[in-house]
């Protein structure tokens, strides 16, 4: 019986694990390879070991290094934008006593609709003549660039991404600010605490381990960054919003330098993983301090 038991899972996972080596292991194992050598897609045989010398290469670019600083701007924009818009909403949906599933939709909606196809909206709102531009002139403030600037253009698009993702993280809070024992909020209630007392001491806490994880899914989402821009801005005005990604993704496929490419692609990967780990580290320890201030209260 265990032995049917055991072909029959292999059955099925077996053409998932096959697909996983084909479109994923195998790539990543080839990017690593290939980052070693000066590997050139319309000549492939004329590829030789070059070994670190494309990471040397790299790191003397100025436009990868225009390309990072430009990825870690956006990203401490989207970071903060994103998750604090994203558990505002799902506050005031919480509270809401009508019409909570209407709100869900309509905040959601963004999230399912084509990156392609929000850029192409969002770059007629931020047209010269665009709605947004309309509404400061009747306020009396003058017509804005926007992504026509290259001082605007990276802080327009953070705003258009942390508002098309925002409905997903709002979700997951919702969820969790469902599940939180309405007895804490009684027991808050009677000792008369604050809203904000209220928020603090009990909202926050319980919600930590979602924060943790929206906060890391968040921060790699956005390091991803690449539709927005190509849409766009084409990375520019004089490449202000030409990031990492788009970096590799041009350096790949449009120079065909694939070896270039994916040292590029490995320092990215590094990247992002190193910052994880920082970031699950902080947390935990953190944590672990309010653990050992709370029992040091309750002795």
């Amino acid at each position: 019986m265990k032995k049917k038991n055991s072909i029959m899972g292999m059955a099925f996972f077996g053409p998932a694990l096959v697909l996983m080596v084909i479109f994923l292991f195998l790539p990543m194992v080839l990017t690593f390879i290939f980052s070693f050598t000066d590997y050139f897609a319309l000549n492939p045989g004329l590829t030789h070991f070059v070994g670190l010398e494309n990471y040397f290469e790299i790191f003397q670019d100025e436009l990868f290094l225009k390309s990072f600083l430009n990825t870690v701007k956006f990203v401490i924009i989207i970071v903060p934008l994103q998750c604090g818009g994203a558990l505002l909403l799902a506050l005031a949906i919480n509270k809401a006593a009508h019409c909570k599933k209407y709100f869900k939709v309509a905040f959601f909606i963004p999230v399912v609709m084509s990156l392609a196809v929000v850029s192409t909206l969002w770059m007629q709102i931020y047209s010269p003549e665009g709605i947004l531009n309309t509404l400061l002139e009747h306020l009396g403030i003058s017509a804005q660039p926007f992504i026509y600037s290259s001082k605007q253009a990276l802080p327009s698009i953070a705003i258009m991404s942390a508002w098309q993702g925002m409905g997903y993280q709002m979700i997951i809070f919702l969820g969790g600010l469902q599940n939180i024992n309405p007895a804490l909020y009684e027991a808050a209630e009677m000792d008369h605490a604050s809203a904000w007392q209220k928020f603090k001491d009990i909202t926050l806490p319980e919600l930590k381990p979602l924060c943790v994880f929206v906060f890391i899914t968040v921060t790699i989402g956005a390091f991803r960054m690449l539709v927005q821009p190509m849409v766009m801005t084409g990375g520019g005005p004089d490449h202000s919003t030409y990031t990492m990604v788009y970096d590799i993704y041009e350096t790949g496929t449009v120079n065909w330098e694939m070896g270039l490419a994916s040292t590029m692609a490995v320092v990215f990967t590094v990247f992002v993983v190193i910052l994880t780990i920082i970031q699950n580290v902080l947390t935990k320890g953190k944590e672990e301090r309010k653990l050992v201030h709370k029992k040091a209260k309750a002795r």
